[in-house]
């Protein structure tokens, strides 16, 4: 059985699939091979976790998690889903400050190609990593820690450095949210985007270049009456109008905890249609936001025809390197669209073009056409720890140009 990404556009061309069930052995691992990488859940829609070499699946690592109360962070193994680890820090008076729409996705891929979740003042889920450790090519393990030189580097890092075993992460308090939809926002009220992107703690819009509708998750109630033009769904919806509702998280402002309202989709539906689906997302500074919207409103009767959806949000700038937010207060525009990559790569690339004045950069685990430049910092950082390119790959090589 060929083992493929969750999109399943992209086959693993491993020459073998190792499943280590402790830290030696996934050292011996390691220090044995020539070319070594690590898979998380998969959810990448290109090849950043590609290996003609060893590729290894920590689904049979320890699972402990291990809550340090007071000093309000966890250590979670890498193969973590956040399902399983929000629910249990929920039930310890903890949360994350933000999630992913999906929680089905491991912490360390999640971390290692710059996801995110939404919101004016909240970065993305890199941003809450406080130390990691890795196995490095030669089979040792090396910690990094908030405050190391290394550290900005080695968290966005796209499996280049080592293969991360465990991540130690920022929590704060458990809080409750109410998830509200409102439809018909009308491109008028791009006027007004960034008080409606800070309406939550948590906000998306969801388009497709012509209708568009706007989820909300805050605290406190929404005033049910005119709303920059828009309307309240009047039943639970879905991110995509023609799909039933089921699978997504509580809406209709009926309050809950924060770990079964920043996703959109529920824990525990088992995604069996997912995957029908490719991906892209470029992250632009926000204040190109709505100038970068208009321009995407005006070639939308090109988009649609291999668009699902698309989303838009706001992620607060981080340090590390290699992320996308780095430096700068950003907003991310996702494309789902259609599973058919010979019609939709000339779409993306229009859409990459159209884009191009305003700085943007991809999400790492998504399709793009156009490379950023690499951190000369990273580079170096990269032939240091792993000088004989053990961990590279394809995608790895492109970045760094090799």
């Amino acid at each position: 059985m060929t083992l493929t990404n969750w999109a399943g556009n992209t086959a693993f061309r491993a020459s073998a699939v190792h499943h280590p069930s402790s830290l030696d052995e996934l050292r011996r691992l390691v220090a044995a091979g020539t070319r070594v990488r690590a898979l998380g859940s998969g959810h990448s829609f290109n090849d950043v976790a590609d290996t003609t070499g060893d590729l290894v699946i920590l689904d049979r690592m320890p699972d402990a998690v291990e809550i340090d109360s007071a000093a309000a962070r966890v250590r979670v193994p890498a193969r973590t889903t956040y399902a399983r680890l929000a629910a249990h820090l929920n039930e310890h008076g903890f949360a994350l400050a933000n999630m992913a729409s999906l929680p089905h996705i491991s912490v360390a891929g999640s971390v290692a190609t710059g996801t995110h979740g939404s919101g004016d003042r909240i970065p993305g889920l890199a941003a809450a990593v406080s130390a990691l450790d890795l196995v490095t090519a030669d089979g040792s393990t090396l910690t990094l820690a908030r405050g190391d030189a290394d550290f900005p580097g080695a968290v966005v890092a796209l499996g280049a450095l080592g293969v991360v075993t465990s991540l130690t992460l920022d929590l704060v308090p458990a809080f409750e949210l109410r998830q509200y939809v409102r439809e018909g926002l009308p491109v008028e009220a791009l006027a007004h985007f960034d008080e409606i992107m800070a309406a939550g703690h948590s906000v998306s819009l969801f388009t497709d270049w012509r209708e568009t509708r706007v989820w909300l998750k805050r605290a406190d109630a929404l005033d049910e009456a005119d709303w920059y033009g828009t309307r309240p769904a009047d039943r639970p919806r879905h991110p995509l109008p023609t799909m039933p509702a089921d699978p997504c998280t509580q809406q209709l402002g009926v309050p809950g905890p924060w770990h079964e309202r920043l996703p959109h989709f529920r824990a525990d539906f088992e995604p069996s249609g997912a995957g029908n689906e490719l991906q892209s997302e470029l992250i632009l500074p926000r204040e190109h936001a709505v100038k970068a919207l208009r321009e995407l409103y005006a070639i939308g009767e090109r988009i649609r025809p291999v668009l699902q959806i698309s989303e838009v949000r706001t992620i607060a700038a981080d340090d590390l390197w290699l992320s996308p937010f780095h430096g700068r207060d950003s907003v991310g525009i996702h494309f789902t669209w259609v599973k058919d990559p010979e019609a939709v790569r000339p779409v993306l690339e229009l859409v990459e073009e159209t884009l191009a004045p305003f700085e943007p950069r991809p999400h790492w685990g998504k399709l793009f056409t156009r490379w950023p430049a690499c951190p000369e910092r990273f580079r170096s950082l990269v032939r240091r720890l792993d000088p004989a390119g053990k961990f590279g790959n394809d995608f790895t090589r492109v970045l760094l140009g090799e």
